[in-house]
């Protein structure tokens, strides 16, 4: 089974009659996403996108076996939409909405993790099985079935990363946006180590940025644990200057912690081959599988 999501995968749309859900969940449909029903309080009954609405996430478990849930709703609800289907046993959420208050985002992270639940994002691009199944906003059009892994931080840079593999000859086996806030659900060693047990995956690219340590963390793991599967990166901002923010509210670099060459330092010295410009990472990823 490809990581996290295939064409089983029975999902739910939090939002679903709003402006971005409708926009969205149209479009994961159409990729062949198995979009079950969709929830928005006060539209209960209703059939939207050929999929029943519920006013509760409670009720629609009750009505479907639902694997994951996309987070569609307006920052200010994404924290009870969160917990609620964290709640109702939906065991992966992917966490669209930016713009969430930190203080939320911590408070629904850590009572999903008590439940089991695995969170992505917020503010992230979403969950991409090329052929399969998606969850989120990544253009289907911009991968094609393959058996190279993408991690990013960057839903933009993304697209521009599997454009190069797919230029070499290497299209995806799963695409993951980590999200670029601050904090997140799941950080790159997460998902790394999900791609290094997945038959499906034969290497695995990562594209980060200034900003946090989640590319250290993961350096650290690699050199500790001999990886799974050959890993290529590249991290965005080398030329940031410090305190500056760029785009994303995780993208700041502070007090010299978090730098473009501390995170090249880290991986570099962990064995991990470092693209300096995006187009490199496919020349990699071809000289690691020849």
């Amino acid at each position: 089974m490809p990581v996290l999501i295939d064409s089983s995968t029975g999902i739910m749309v939090s939002g679903i009659t709003g402006r971005e859900g409708t926009f969205h969940a149209e479009r994961m449909i159409a990729s062949g996403a198995r979009v079950l029903c969709g929830v928005t309080p006060g539209k209960g009954g209703k059939v939207h996108l050929g999929v029943p609405v519920y006013d509760t996430v409670a009720e629609a478990a009750e009505n479907h076996k639902i694997d994951a849930c996309g987070i569609f709703v307006p920052a200010r609800a994404a924290r009870d939409a969160v917990d609620e289907a964290s709640a109702a046993g939906i065991g992966f959420i992917v966490v669209i909405t930016e713009g969430i208050c930190p203080h939320d985002t911590l408070r629904f992270i850590s009572a999903a993790r008590r439940r089991g639940v695995r969170v992505i994002g917020p503010n992230t691009p979403g969950i991409l099985t090329p052929g399969e199944s998606k969850i989120g906003v990544l253009a289907s059009e911009a991968v094609e079935k393959g058996r190279v892994g993408v991690i990013s931080r960057s839903g933009t840079l993304t697209v521009e990363i599997c454009h190069y593999l797919l230029r070499q000859g290497y299209g995806q086996s799963t695409v993951v946006g980590l999200g670029g806030d601050p904090v997140v659900g799941s950080n790159f060693t997460d998902i790394y180590r999900l791609f290094e047990e997945d038959d499906d995956t034969d290497a695995v690219v990562i594209v980060g940025e200034i900003g946090g340590g989640m590319e250290e963390d993961l350096a650290g793991y690699v050199r500790e644990n001999s990886p799974g599967k050959p890993l290529a990166a590249f991290i965005a901002g080398r030329c940031a200057p410090e305190g500056k923010r760029l785009g994303h509210a995780g993208a700041i670099i502070e007090g010299g912690k978090g730098s473009a060459e501390s995170k090249i330092k880290a991986l570099e010295e962990a064995g991990v081959r470092v693209a300096r410009v995006p187009w490199e990472t496919a020349e990699i990823v071809r000289d690691m599988l020849g």
